[in-house]
C-alpha cells in the first residue's frame, strides 16, 4: 500500500505541493520551509554515520542541530515579517524553526515569489489515500502450494497456478526473517507516521498478539500523538473511509520485535504531503533535548516533482545527524519516488515470498509480476505490479554504493549525458499482495460494537516496518542507535547477513511461478506470474548480488542481526 499526494509546481514562484491553478481561491494552512546549511548538515550526516569516521555515532541533539545547521532565528522572524506583509495571518515558527505556519488565500499563497532562505511551501495538494494493497480471497492458501489451481488457456506458457495467500501469521514472517527472542526490542522506540488515525490501535494491537500467540503488549508499550496543526479549510482527509494502513504498520513492527515501543504519529494538514512530513519532523524534534524515536517507519511516498527535493532533503539529514533511521516504502508502482530515491534513507523494497508448511522457503524472488485478468475465456495481460526501483536522475550516487551497486543499475542516461547515480531499493522484504500479511483491526458491526477483522495485507509499506522491527530487534541493548544505517549495510554486501534474493530458475516448478486469483462477485479471475518484467514500464531487475529490485537482499535471520550488532558496542 502507499499513500501518494498530488502537486504541481512553477520554476517562477515556490515549489507549492498541491498547486492547481483551476482550483476556486479559499482560506488555506501551509507551511513554508526554510533553507538550513544543507550542505553541512548533509556532510555531518554523512560522517556520523560512516564506520571508521572520528565522529562516527556522535550525534546531535534536536536543539544542538537547530543551532548548528538550522535555518537562524533571523532568518525565521524576517520570513515571518515577509509572510505578514503579504497578508499571511497566523504566522508562527514552527518547532526547531524548520517551518513557518501561516494561513491566508491560496491565491496569495501561490503568488508568493521565490526566495533564497526558502526551500518551498507545503499544505495545498489534494487529498486522499490510495487503498492499501490488500485482496479479497474467495478462496486462499496458509501455506504456499497448499492449494494449486489448473488453468485454461494457458498465459504465458503456465498452465497451473498457486492461490494467494491468506495472509502469512507473524510466526510465519518471525520464522522467514529469522526474528529472535533473544533481541525483541525492548528499550527501542519506533515511531510510525500516518496520515489517517487507527480505530482502538491498542486494543487490535493486543487481539492479534492473542491471534498470533505473541506476548501480549503492555499499555506503555503504545503511544499515539498528533502532528501540525488542522487544515483551514474542510480537507478531504477527514472524510477519507476506512483504511488499515496504520494497523498493518503497527502489527507488522510488533511481529518482528514484540518489547519495542512504538510511537504512531498521525499527521494533521491540508494534503497528505504535509501531514505525513509533520509527523517526521514531529518526531525529529521531540522534547529538544533528544528525538521522540531513533527508528521511523514510514509507508508512505512522495512522487518525483510533488514537493520541493530539498524539504526532503532537510528532514533526512536532520534524522541521520540526530542518529534516527529513516525507513521508507520503495513504491507499489515501478520506478522511484521522491522519498525513496534520497541518499539518506534506507528504501525498502518488496518480494515474492513462498513458504512451506513448515514454515521453510520455497522460493523469494523481487516482486515484480505480469498480472492478467480473464476475459471473455482470454487472458487479458495488465501490466506489471512491482515494488519501486531503479536509479535516481537527480541524486548521485552516495559513497556507501560505489563498489557494491553494478554499472548496469548506476548508470543512468539523463539528457546527453551518462550519470552514476543512487540506486534503490536499499534492501527488502515480503511485499507482493499474493504473498501478504494477515492484518487484523477493529470495526463497527450494524449494532455498533466493536469486531476484529482480519484481511491479507501487503505493499512495500508491509516491507518498511517489517524491516524496521528487525533493526529494533537488533538496536536493542546497544550504547548509540544505528541512525542511518545505510553505510553500516553495504559494508554487509556479499555476507551472511543477506538473503541475496535471486531470479526464479528455468526449473522451478509452475506452481511456484505464479498465483491465481480466483473470481468473486465483482472481480473476474486473474493470474500473477512472477519474476517478470516489461522494459515499456521498468528497467528494475532482480539479479545475483545488489539489484534494482530488492538491494542487497532480504534479513538473512539471526546472521543479520548478529552482524548489525558488532557494529557498534553495547551499553555498559
Amino acid at each position: 500500500m502507499f499513500r501518494t499526494a498530488v502537486a504541481l509546481s512553477s520554476c517562477a514562484f515556490l515549489m507549492v505541493a498541491g498547486a492547481t491553478p483551476s482550483e476556486a481561491v479559499e482560506e488555506v494552512s501551509v507551511q513554508v520551509w526554510l533553507t538550513p546549511d544543507l550542505a553541512g548538515a548533509a556532510a555531518y550526516a554523512t560522517a556520523v554515520a560512516t564506520p571508521g569516521n572520528p565522529q562516527f555515532h556522535r550525534y546531535l541533539s534536536p536543539d544542538a542541530y537547530t543551532a548548528r545547521f538550522g535555518p537562524t532565528a533571523a532568518q525565521a522572524a524576517a520570513v515571518s515579517k515577509w509572510l505578514t506583509g503579504r497578508g499571511l495571518s497566523d504566522v508562527q515558527i514552527g518547532k526547531g524553526r524548520d517551518y513557518i505556519a501561516a494561513t491566508g488565500p491560496e491565491s496569495t499563497v501561490r503568488s508568493l515569489r521565490s526566495r533564497d532562505d526558502i526551500l518551498g511551501v507545503t499544505g495545498l495538494g489534494s487529498s486522499g489515500s490510495a487503498a492499501v494493497e490488500t485482496a479479497k480471497r474467495p478462496t486462499c492458501s496458509n501455506h504456499w502450494a497448499e492449494h494449486v489451481q489448473t488453468i485454461k488457456p494457458a498465459f504465458r506458457g503456465l498452465t497451473k497456478g498457486s492461490l494467494p495467500i491468506c495472509g502469512y501469521s507473524a510466526r510465519q514472517l518471525r520464522a522467514a526473517y529469522g526474528a529472535s527472542w533473544a533481541f525483541t526490542g525492548k528499550g527501542q522506540t519506533v515511531a510510525l507516521t500516518e496520515a489517517l488515525a487507527p480505530t482502538n490501535m491498542f486494543q487490535a494491537l493486543r487481539e492479534y498478539a492473542k491471534q498470533n500467540q505473541l506476548p501480549a503488549p503492555k499499555p506503555s508499550q503504545y503511544r499515539e500523538i498528533t502532528a501540525g496543526r488542522p487544515c483551514a479549510r474542510a480537507s478531504l482527509r477527514s472524510a477519507s473511509r476506512y483504511d488499515d494502513e496504520a494497523e498493518m504498520d503497527s502489527e507488522a513492527v510488533y511481529a518482528m520485535a514484540p518489547h519495542a515501543n512504538q510511537l504512531m504519529v498521525v499527521g494533521a494538514g491540508c494534503d497528505e504531503d504535509q501531514a505525513l512530513l509533520n509527523a517526521v519532523h514531529t518526531v525529529l524534534v521531540g522534547d529538544g533535548h533528544r528525538p521522540s524515536a531513533s527508528i521511523i517507519s514510514n509507508s508512505w511516498q512522495i512522487p518525483i516533482g510533488t514537493v520541493a527535493p530539498k524539504i526532503i532533503r532537510a528532514l533526512t539529514v536532520r534524522a541521520a545527524a540526530e542518529g534516527v533511521g529513516l525507513y521508507f516504502s520503495s513504491g507499489d508502482t515501478p520506478g522511484v519516488t521522491a522519498t525513496a530515491q534520497d541518499p539518506f534513507v534506507v528504501a525498502v523494497g518488496g518480494t515474492t515470498l513462498g513458504l512451506g508448511k513448515r514454515g521453510q522457503r520455497i522460493f523469494e524472488t523481487g516482486w515484480s509480476s505480469a498480472s492478467a485478468s480473464l476475459e471473455d475465456g482470454k487472458w487479458n495481460y495488465t501490466g506489471i505490479s512491482s515494488g519501486g526501483g531503479g536509479t535516481s536522475e537527480v541524486d548521485a550516487q552516495p559513497a556507501y554504493q560505489k563498489g557494491v551497486v553494478p554499472p548496469s543499475m548506476s548508470h543512468i542516461r539523463v539528457g546527453d549525458k551518462t550519470l552514476v547515480n543512487r540506486a534503490v531499493p536499499d534492501i527488502a522484504a515480503v511485499g507482493d499482495p499474493d504473498t501478504g500479511m494477515l492484518v487484523g483491526h477493529l470495526e463497527a458491526d450494524d449494532n455498533g460494537k466493536l469486531q476484529y477483522r482480519t484481511q491479507s495485507t501487503a505493499g512495500t509499506s508491509l516491507s518498511a516496518p517489517l524491516v524496521a522491527g528487525l533493526i529494533a530487534g537488533a538496536q536493542q541493548g546497544k550504547q548509540t542507535s544505528y541512525g542511518f544505517i545505510n553505510p553500516i549495510l553495504y559494508r554487509l554486501h556479499g555476507s551472511r547477513a543477506f538473503h541475496d534474493v535471486l531470479p526464479l530458475p528455468a526449473s522451478t516448478p509452475p506452481q511456484n511461478r505464479a498465483a491465481y486469483i480466483p473470481p468473486d462477485d465483482t472481480y473476474s479471475a486473474g493470474f500473477d506470474v512472477f519474476d517478470s518484467y516489461d522494459p515499456t514500464q521498468t528497467t528494475q531487475r532482480t539479479a545475483k548480488g545488489y539489484d534494482t529490485s530488492t538491494g542487497l537482499g532480504t534479513p538473512n535471520g539471526l546472521a543479520f542481526t548478529l552482524a548489525l550488532r558488532r557494529t557498534s558496542p553495547v551499553a555498559k
